[in-house]
């Protein structure tokens, strides 16, 4: 039979279980029971490209250790990892980041460059909005725009898209007119493109951010994670928030999504008054 014609096989409770933990072993998200039909397609599909004929066969193949299966586990991350986003998807908080650089260099507090991560970047849009008001403020204040945005992701075809900065009309919906006439250019297409000074700022690089502790050992001045911690179990959030906490310079900037973390407290961080955001600086000591 043609498989457009067969009828999708139903996830066991059993299969849904054991796929649910290998997923969050190794990406640290947590499914619930209500995702059981989404998960059956998203398996599915990968199923039919490869003409496997059952789950458990696909199962025991991406579960090993071989290079074809980790290969084909990161084909499958592709498709369940990668959420939708757009530019400005939250504008609240990057502006945030906006008046926090504002303020550095009105109080000219600004030392050396200033290195911005986003965390579970997808395709980018994220990392560019985080540029755009980074560039913004060190053009206003005419100076040298000494400053990176380190871009992170699992998924390295999500890292592609983003290094390439090629964008549909619908997902750069919320820039704004001047912004868009700053650092995008519309293509023949109907696509925007990235302007080249602001991808030259932007660096995209793969990371499993459940291995917080695994990353780079250096100290930056925002670390922008919105829309990843919910997928997580509590203490999984907090072990990253924590370590995160150690990559920050006295006085950096941590953004999570608004009610993303509810009981987190660190000895080292203060959290804003602003109730547009959910933001920590960290003390000075």
């Amino acid at each position: 039979m043609a498989w457009s014609l067969r009828t999708l096989p139903t996830l066991s409770q059993e299969q849904f279980v054991q796929w649910g933990k290998l997923l969050e072993e190794r990406t640290g998200i947590q499914l619930v029971f209500q995702q059981k039909a989404w998960l059956e397609s998203q398996i599915y599909a990968r199923l039919r490209d490869l003409g496997y004929g059952d789950y458990d066969d696909y199962y025991h193949f991406v579960a090993q250790e071989t290079i074809d299966s980790k290969l084909e586990w990161a084909r499958l991350i592709d498709r369940i990892a990668v959420k939708e986003t757009s530019f400005f998807r939250h504008r609240e908080s990057i502006e945030y980041v906006r008046t926090y650089l504002q303020q550095k260099i009105n109080n000219q507090s600004l030392a050396g460059s200033f290195d911005v991560w986003s965390l579970g970047c997808a395709t980018g849009e994220e990392a560019y909005s985080l540029a755009m008001v980074v560039n913004d403020c060190f053009e206003l204040a005419a100076i040298s725009p000494f400053y990176g945005v380190t871009a992170m992701d699992i998924s390295s075809s999500a890292l592609a898209a983003g290094r390439a900065g090629r964008y549909s009309k619908r997902r750069i919906g919320q820039v704004k007119p001047d912004e868009a006439m700053r650092y995008l250019q519309a293509c023949s297409d109907g696509n925007y493109q990235v302007v080249g000074k602001l991808r030259d700022r932007v660096c995209f690089t793969q990371s499993n951010i459940i291995h917080a502790r695994q990353l780079p050992q250096v100290s930056v001045d925002v670390i922008f994670c919105q829309n990843l911690l919910v997928y997580f179990r509590r203490w999984l959030r907090r072990d990253v928030l924590n370590a995160l906490v150690e990559r920050l310079k006295p006085g950096g900037l941590l953004v999570v999504g608004l009610g993303e973390v509810m009981d987190w407290e660190h000895p080292e961080m203060q959290r804003t008054d602003d109730d547009q955001v959910q933001a920590y600086v960290r003390l000075n000591h």
